[in-house]
């Protein structure tokens, strides 16, 4: 795998608001996978693009302006790292996104991120359905249980592999960290 961007998608504070979301997450191990990833490139000076999600609604944790809108200190941006920022689920819409990886030659994208079947999900379509390679990492991204439309409350698990299941060789190859990084070090 050849000098691969990593998108980071809206690993912000204000997601670490169970409640708000659902009241329960799966993968708690998923920013501390993501960091690993995140270590990785930037010692190999790969492309890094971090993304964050400037919520519109004024009930949501993520609005700019407030603490939840920051990124959480375990992958949080270096000076010289670009940041892109959205009002929407996907990190294309709306956004310089595909502008700035065009203009860089970048063919193959790793993402990791919160939550999986929301902005996770809602850019690896995209970028499968832009030509990108796309790796979406299972252990660096996670969900919350959710309650369907006939009240059924749904667990975080499930939607998190059901969504993967759903990307899986159709938008994105869904792979996890270990594999990840022993492809792109080519062990």
């Amino acid at each position: 795998m050849s000098n691969p961007a990593l998108l980071l998608i809206d690993i912000q504070k204000g997601l670490d608001e169970i409640d708000y979301y659902g009241g329960h997450r799966n993968n708690l191990q998923a920013e501390a996978n993501a960091k690993r990833i995140l270590d990785f490139w930037r010692n190999q000076k790969f492309p890094i693009f971090h993304i964050k999600h400037n919520s519109t609604n004024p009930d949501s944790p993520l609005i700019p302006g407030q603490q939840g809108n920051e990124f959480k200190d375990i992958v949080k941006p270096l000076a010289n790292e670009v940041i892109i920022e959205k009002q929407v689920n996907s990190a294309f819409i709306g956004t310089d996104l595909k502008h700035q990886l065009d203009v860089l030659g970048i063919s193959k994208l790793v993402i990791v991120g919160l939550t999986t079947d929301h902005c996770v999900s809602s850019s690896a379509r995209m970028a499968g359905n832009l030509g990108y390679k796309t790796f979406l990492v299972s252990d660096a991204t996670a969900t919350f249980d959710k309650v369907g439309p006939d009240g059924t409350k749904f667990k975080a698990e499930t939607i998190h592999e059901i969504e993967l299941a759903s990307l899986h060789n159709e938008f994105a190859t869904v792979i996890r960290t270990d594999e990840l990084l022993r492809q792109v070090s080519g062990e």
